[in-house]
């Protein structure tokens, strides 16, 4: 992905959270809003330089410098660059977890086939949301999750880990009501999150997979056509 494009999509997904260090001076007022433009700042230059260099690659120097403001300003903004990753990552983090969350109930609470097969094809909405809304972010996680769960990368590796405990509980559920394949839960459910995570990340490196628009519904229906019982 070119630099420019990225600093682009930086742009248009970040929102302030206020998940920074807490500061005095009331809700919504001057200085509240200053501080989380501040944060808003801190945090798109440290997205560009870790989709461009890698987490481990970059210090809280080049997120300052980059952000063109001191280096001892970024302590009164986050404790550390674990801090910083976590309130990068949480958008992604709560609509993820939210998604994975219904689709298990629905599993485990649907009293037809059909119903289960619905319960799987939300998450690739949730994947198409994702896709639009929160494409730095994403393309972050893809690129690091599989590295060392050491530094700062700790919150990508907690989330791989959540993603891949939900996908081989949901996969028990399905082949307790007879829709998947009695395949070994965990090489059925991890080997779709390594294939559903290998697709969103060439989608995110401009690869030629057709109609980004069509991609999630149709990894949902391959799978489910593949391991259908």
């Amino acid at each position: 992905m070119k630099p420019m494009r990225a600093r682009r999509e930086v742009r248009e997904v970040s929102t302030p959270r206020g998940h920074a260090l807490k500061r005095p001076g009331p809700v919504g007022g001057v200085r509240d809003l200053n501080r989380q433009k501040k944060a808003q700042t801190i945090r798109d230059a440290a997205l560009l330089l870790f989709l461009e260099r890698g987490i481990e690659a970059v210090s809280v120097d080049d997120i300052m410098k980059s952000a063109r403001m001191a280096k001892g300003s970024f302590y009164r903004y986050y404790a550390d660059q674990t801090a910083l990753l976590e309130d990068i990552l949480a958008p992604t983090r709560e609509l993820m977890t939210r998604a994975l969350e219904a689709c298990s109930r629905e599993l485990e609470t649907a009293s037809t086939r059909e119903a289960m097969f619905k319960a799987y094809a939300r998450i690739g909405d949730v994947l198409a949301t994702l896709l639009m809304e929160f494409p730095g972010p994403v393309r972050l996680f893809l690129q690091e999750s599989r590295a060392p769960a050491q530094g700062p990368r700790r919150p990508i590796i907690e989330l791989s880990q959540t993603v891949s405990r939900y996908a081989i509980e949901m996969t028990k559920t399905a082949q307790k009501h007879g829709i998947l394949k009695p395949i070994p839960v965990a090489v059925s459910a991890l080997t779709v999150v390594g294939a559903a995570e290998r697709l969103l990340l060439a989608v995110l490196h401009d690869e030629d997979v057709g109609n980004v628009l069509e991609v999630p519904a149709a990894l949902t229906t391959l799978i489910l056509d593949g391991l259908r019982a």
